[in-house]
């Protein structure tokens, strides 16, 4: 290229009419120059320029800093690449925005003094011909801008729920207001409320071609100080710097001198710039991220962050470096191959893991995760979230905990993107285009966009939500949330520690069961129950609440009575329930360490409804006696008023006759409550009354126990007896008893639950006297004669006498 003459920014650097100045490398040779200092300093043209500038920039960008400092392309790459170091005010380059959150107005004011130049006089007198041979620079300094450059830097960081672009809007307004302030008293400012309320969130940082006593730190001060620049800088006229030179190409005075052979392009410059610019928008948004919550509460996030952040400055530094290398290369020689180099260098960066896509990539992953994370501590904002491995140890060996359930995230220290520009920041050759291979997306996918590994992490969460929703009031028990590395289990895994040790490092807790199956029989709800579709179930909690029927003004009962399986056999009895009542039945799964979300309720269901009055025998039998009494109703509530043939005061202990005894077909029927306090209830059939007759049928009751024994007792001694457990009888319980008399063997049904048949141990014509103790309140007694044939039901008008009273009048 044909060499120029080059106007170019001194940017704080002490540059002076006759210096030496390469432009390959944009430095000044110090030291050496084609003039003694005598020569230089005769016949130095001189002249007064005076100037005063102001302006203003809302923007941080390279491009617009650099603008505003009147820099060139080519010394803008020297910049770049970490050739060029700036000083006095010219240090406002370097200053970056820390925060995204930060809104940014810079105020310029700059003046000029004079100008310096060197005459034909010095050049065509060189005192040093020798300079040229060295080859060591490109260019002369003949020309020198003096005077003095001030920026003033105003931010305000923004809060999250601040309108940024309203923000800026208003501090660039307020910022531009500072030339047109009046003072008025002892430094009063005319400033309505709003515009002092921002001026109180306002920092300011100075820099200066001048040298102040205190420099300004907040919007008051620097206001303070614009007043006094004026003042300041015309008292400081002699200690003006350069500002503007211009260079002389050597090759103009020999032709031996070194010459600038070439200019990088302005395209390439532009990208090197977005580079840059990219690079440290990634540093901003990596720097605010440390402000999370989230962040602090999971250190192997903070530590992926550090990373990430030492490595971007790292690959900053490599990227800088190779400029540095190959700029004064390209413009010192006319060889493509180290145009090319530079090619290469941008090409590189677009295929490595750092590139722009890369970078934002991973940058909205971890934002992404970092939301995720909150989503889910938030919903479980009563579980302590475990910070450090020391406080895990903490709760894992408290003496007061038996067990510690965890919800663990455990895949927070696993990034394959952070493993890849590590392995990438090992290249030392940043223009070898064939070294680097291009980095796939799949390649570093962050651990929750994977569907299998996500959808895994929500059952789990869900699981360990619902438990510990249940189970928190165990004082035994801790639920914490806590980071767990653990391959084998990608994502989130729940953890039980038992007596501080790991039991489980995939614990599944037991669930929500699917809604309860309800059937009738006999005024007995008979319930079909499933295991938890997790975990192991051992047993159910089985709950029933009674609410008013329809239309009736009395309330709901909110209150859940419960009754606990003693296995998990999915058939389970649920007796002794009121017989005016409506029910909801629900029930929970409980296994070793606590129980599940309750099911869904059943749907409203009393003991009205059968489910076949003719299906059974026990359906059959109370339907038509019920019918022969004239009832309509089958309620505790109203039998004392309908049943019109009734007994009323039957004191316990009890005996009448049966008349004619015991013989096949009859069925005896009895009704009566259970007190609270009581212990066990006896009905005997015994062939004659008093203490000598014997007893050929025994069916005792014993409440603590909840089992029944029948037995005998034939001539002083008793029979075999047999038992059966899991009684459908309690205590403050209602019952209905039906003994049938078969030709073989007694048959005996309590609350529609049918108890092993027992065989006739004495003959049925000597049985005559029914026998009834213990802690028992009966309100219904009656005998009835069945055909077992056609299932006819009949009263007969008997006197059956009770205490000296009729049954049937």
């Amino acid at each position: 290229m044909e060499p120029k003459t080059i106007e170019m920014a001194a940017l704080g650097r002490s540059l002076y009419p006759g210096m030496l100045y390469d432009c390959r490398s944009d430095s000044f040779i110090p030291g050496v120059t084609l003039w003694d200092k005598a020569s230089l300093t005769q016949d130095l043209d001189i002249r007064k320029q005076p100037n005063t500038d102001l302006k203003f920039s809302a923007s941080d960008s390279l491009s617009d800093k650099a603008s505003l400092l009147d820099v060139s392309a080519s010394l803008k790459a020297s910049f770049f690449g970490g050739l060029v170091e700036v000083g006095g005010s010219a240090k406002y380059l370097n200053h970056k925005k820390c925060s995204e959150k930060q809104s940014r107005v810079t105020m310029q004011y700059s003046q000029r003094t004079k100008f310096e130049q060197l005459t034909m006089t010095q050049l065509g007198k060189i005192t040093y011909p020798e300079v040229f041979e060295q080859k060591t620079a490109t260019h002369v300094v003949t020309s020198v801008l003096y005077g003095s450059q001030v920026f003033m830097v105003f931010d305000r960081t923004n809060a999250d729920t601040d309108n940024k672009q309203e923000v800026e809007g208003n501090l660039n307004v307020l910022v531009k207001k500072i030339p047109s302030f009046s003072m008025e008293g002892e430094g009063a400012l005319k400033m309505n409320e709003y515009e002092k309320k921002l001026a109180e969130s306002i920092s300011c940082t100075f820099y200066g071609d001048c040298v102040l006593e205190e420099n300004p730190t907040t919007y008051i001060e620097a206001l303070q100080i614009y007043k006094k620049l004026p003042t300041l800088l015309r008292q400081k006229e002699n200690d003006a710097v350069p500002v503007r030179v211009w260079l002389y190409p050597l090759t103009h005075l020999d032709s031996r001198a070194a010459k600038l052979e070439r200019e990088i392009s302005a395209t390439l410059i532009s990208d090197i710039q977005s580079v840059l610019e990219e690079l440290g928008n990634a540093e901003r948004k990596v720097r605010d991220l440390f402000g999370n919550k989230m962040v602090n509460d999971f250190e192997d996030v903070k530590d992926r962050l550090r990373l990430f952040q030492r490595s971007v400055e790292d690959y900053k530094l490599l990227f800088q470096k190779a400029l540095s290398r190959i700029l004064p290369a390209i413009r010192g020689s006319q060889n493509e191959k180290e145009m090319e180099k530079l090619t290469n260098i941008l090409l590189i960066h677009q295929r490595s893991p750092f590139s722009t896509n890369k970078l934002k990539k991973w940058l909205d992953d971890i934002h992404a995760e970092l939301n995720l994370l909150n989503t889910y501590t938030s919903q479980l904002d009563a579980v302590q979230v475990i910070t450090s491995s020391v406080k895990f140890d903490e709760v894992i060996f408290d003496p007061r905990v038996d067990t510690v359930v965890c919800f663990s995230f455990t895949s927070l220290d696993k990034d394959p993107y952070l493993s890849t520009i590590t392995e990438f920041l090992k290249i030392e050759d940043l223009e070898n285009l064939n070294l680097i291979s291009e980095t796939s997306d799949q390649d570093i996918q962050a651990w929750f966009r994977n569907s299998k590994i996500y959808e895994k992490m929500r059952r789990n969460f869900y699981l360990f939500k619902s438990f510990f929703e249940v189970n928190q009031g165990n004082k035994k028990n801790k639920f914490v949330i806590a980071p767990v590395s653990d391959s084998p289990n990608p994502g989130a895994s729940i953890r039980l520690y038992r007596n501080g040790q790991m039991k489980d490092n995939n614990f599944q807790p037991v669930s929500k069961p699917s809604k309860p199956s309800v059937s009738i029989q006999n005024r007995d709800v008979i319930l079909k129950l499933q295991k938890s579709p997790t975990g192991e179930t051992i047993q159910y909690r089985v709950e029933y609440r009674a609410t008013q029927p329809p239309g009736d003004s009395g309330a709901d009962s909110e209150n859940w009575e419960f009754r606990v399986t003693p296995d998990a056999q999915e058939t389970f009895t649920l007796t002794g329930l009121q017989f005016e009542n409506q029910y909801h039945v629900r029930y929970r799964a409980v296994g070793h360490v606590g129980m599940s979300e309750a099911s869904d309720s059943s749907d409203v269901f009393s003991l009205r409804e059968e489910s076949d009055p003719g299906a059974s025998f026990c359906i059959e039998l109370r339907n038509r006696i019920l019918t022969s009494l004239g009832t309509s109703k089958w309620s505790l509530s109203t039998i004392q008023s309908e049943l019109t043939n009734r007994v009323s005061d039957i004191v316990i202990p009890y005996e009448g006759a049966i008349s004619d005894g015991l013989k096949p077909g009859m069925g005896l029927f009895l009704r009566g409550v259970v007190p609270k306090d009581g212990e066990d209830f006896i009905i005997n059939l015994k062939t004659k009354s008093g203490e000598d007759g014997d007893i050929a049928f025994q069916f005792k009751f014993h409440f603590e126990t909840c089992t029944v024994v029948c037995n005998s007792f034939k001539k002083g001694e008793r029979g075999k007896p047999e038992e059966t457990r899991n009684a459908p009888l309690r205590k403050g319980n209602t019952f209905n008893i039906f003994m049938v008399i078969h030709p073989e063997h007694y048959e005996v049904i309590v609350n529609g639950q049918v108890f092993p048949k027992v065989k006739h141990r004495i003959p049925l014509k000597r049985v005559s006297v029914m026998n009834i103790t213990g802690n028992v309140d009966m309100n219904t007694f009656s005998i009835i004669e069945v055909d077992n044939i056609i299932m006819k039901v009949t009263v007969p008008p008997l006197n059956v006498t009770i205490e000296g009273a009729d049954l049937f009048k």
